[in-house]
């Protein structure tokens, strides 16, 4: 392709060059061109050596040699006569003379070579076309043989539920007879359904490694094309392949890029819609027993056509969630394995202070620390490179160039040390992991907690506990510097505080006013049920009571706070010239300060 591209760039220079001396040389002739009047002047004044006719047109040789052209306007019979008397060379050239048809000729070559070259360029084209149309309709999935994956079930942890629901398929890969003899059909599709990064490529590629079969692997952004029809050819082309290596698996990753809904007219696409069909007669087209099992990532499930979710497809749907604490600590472990980890890293801290995390931010984790460990020149990671490593995931880099005022640090250090006062002090609340005013991406300071156990449920009492800790900072800066002096650091507290409060009002039924009554606006949950676009609109009368009543969890959880430290004010004094000190204070000499505190009163 590049060599024919080179060979038609330098044909069409040629012709531009060609075309541009032909056009200088008419250019030249039309300068040498003037008026049969003049002419006239040079024959009456004897200033003419030699003239050739052609038709109208003169060809003119000065006696100085000088040459230029004319034309004769109109006939004149007298011309010769003139010229013979001034004994002056005439000549003429015939009409069908070489030089007027190599004229006509050059006339003409431009358009010629133009047509030439359109024609050599077009019959390239379509053997290009030719060939790669064989290639391009060929599916674009990477097919790691048996012995190329060396995944197996040790290497994925965080998700034991899942692991167990597909290991049979690992099981009839490895002894289909076994199945076959009892007529019993394994699912033709798995749908493994999370959020990004929990690990729903990685499980598909253990199964393969598991039983030893080849593994397809391909995007579904990779069937849809411009071109209409290209898509359903990948698609065909990939289960021919399957059928070859059966038996085998086909990973269809990101599957809502193919398979979304049809015949919404919003977002309509021919091209999509025709390789969804292709791959739903496929499904359908090969037998439960031959031996290919496709499996399928989302985290939009959502989205997907009804037609892939109906019983004999994508029928089986596999849960891949966010790892509960014993996940994180098992992930870590494994993505720690080719890392030297110093004693003192205790894994358990490290996963109870990640709630939310997904493998794939597990692994960054990891990584973070030991390039962390690396720029320190250390021979191993210890813990507190797993701390810097998830304060830089969690609030961003370390803002070194900040320029604080020991003013603006105080505010900060107060605001800080009653956060954490308010949550030792209060029941039903998460451990304080640590405490620092260490500035990071946009937050100026921040206080760590250490669930003991995953967050399922959560109580009345908890709930207005993290309301009365939200407001603690900005309490502090009340109690120092009075109402009139308070910052803008409480911003996020009070969203958050007043989310809670709300949700308490509207969703979770814990208004006695209101009762256990739906109240909110939208019902968008979770990630697995689909989404409700319906809206409630409450009266004003009703939107009048739930302002009211969130008001009302406000107030008293914020004086709660209030009340906690106006009693352990000199805790407060302490802790923030604790903090202005060594910038972060850990969970031990958190105690420590109020252990101490407590006994001097």
């Amino acid at each position: 392709m590049n060599d024919i591209t080179k060979n038609l760039s330098l044909w069409i220079i040629i012709s531009l060059i060609i075309i541009s001396t032909l056009q200088k040389s008419k250019q030249t002739k039309k300068n040498n061109l003037i008026h049969y009047s003049n002419f006239l002047s040079d024959v009456n004044n004897n200033k003419l050596k030699k003239v050739i006719i052609n038709g109208k047109k003169i060809k003119i040789t000065k006696k100085n040699n000088y040459k230029y052209n004319t034309y004769i306007p109109i006939y004149d019979p007298n011309l010769l006569n003139i010229l013979t008397l001034k004994n002056i060379k005439i000549s003429g050239i015939s009409n069908l003379s070489p030089n007027l048809t190599f004229s006509l000729i050059l006339s003409w070559f431009p358009t010629l070579l133009l047509i030439i070259l359109w024609t050599l360029l077009i019959k390239q084209i379509q053997k290009i076309g030719h060939k790669n149309t064989l290639l391009f309709g060929k599916s674009r999935a990477k097919i790691l043989n048996k012995d190329q994956i060396k995944t197996t079930f040790n290497d994925v942890a965080g998700c034991d539920e899942a692991k167990e629901e597909v290991s049979e398929l690992v099981e009839y890969l490895k002894t289909p007879e076994k199945f076959k003899k009892l007529g019993g059909k394994i699912p033709k599709g798995i749908l493994m359904i999370g959020p990004p990064g929990t690990g729903k490529t990685l499980l598909a590629k253990a199964i393969a490694g598991e039983a030893k079969v080849p593994f397809f692997s391909i995007s579904g952004s990779d069937f849809v094309e411009m071109f209409v029809g290209v898509g359903a050819s990948r698609v065909r082309d990939m289960f021919e392949q399957a059928q070859k290596n059966s038996p085998c698996i086909i990973f269809i990753d990101e599957i809502d890029s193919v398979g979304r809904h049809r015949g919404n007219n919003y977002n309509n696409n021919d091209e999509r819609e025709q390789t969804l069909n292709q791959m739903l007669v496929e499904m359908d087209g090969f037998d439960e027993n031959q031996g290919i099992i496709i499996i399928a990532a989302t985290n939009r499930p959502d989205v997907l056509d009804p037609a892939l979710l109906r019983p004999g497809r994508f029928d089986r749907q596999v849960i891949v969630d966010l790892p509960d604490i014993k996940g994180r600590k098992e992930i870590i472990k494994i993505h720690s394995r080719k890392i030297p980890i110093n004693k003192n890293v205790d894994v358990s801290i490290i996963a109870r202070s990640t709630p939310g995390f997904s493998g794939a931010d597990l692994a960054n984790l990891v990584n973070e620390a030991a390039l962390f460990a690396a720029k320190n020149n250390k021979n191993n990671v210890s813990m507190k490179e797993f701390e810097q490593a998830k304060d830089k995931i969690l609030m961003g880099t370390e803002r070194k160039s900040l320029v604080i005022t020991d003013l603006q640090k105080e505010i900060i250090a107060y605001h800080e040390s009653g956060h954490t006062i308010v949550s030792i002090m209060i029941p039903d609340n998460d451990p304080i992991h640590k405490v620092t005013i260490i500035p990071r991406g946009k937050s100026l300071g921040t206080t760590f907690f250490l669930p003991e156990d995953n967050l399922l449920n959560i109580s009345k009492k908890k709930l207005e506990s993290k309301i009365s800790t939200l407001y603690g900072g900005r309490l502090a800066e009340e109690i120092i510097y009075g109402y009139d002096n308070l910052s803008t650091g409480s911003s996020h507290d009070i969203k958050t505080a007043t989310s809670i409060a709300k949700n308490m009002v509207t969703k979770w039924g814990f208004s006695p006013k209101l009762g256990p009554l739906l109240y909110s606006e939208n019902n968008n949950d979770t990630l697995l049920e689909k989404y409700d676009f319906t809206q409630k609109n409450n009266s004003e009368y009703i939107s009048e009571i739930i302002d009211q009543e969130t008001k009302k969890i406000i107030d008293k959880n914020y004086e709660r706070a209030k009340n906690i430290l106006k009693k352990n004010i000199n805790i407060l004094h302490i802790m923030k010239n604790k903090l202005i000190k060594y910038e972060t204070l850990n969970s031990k000499e958190i105690n420590s300060i109020i252990s101490s505190s407590k006994k001097l009163n």
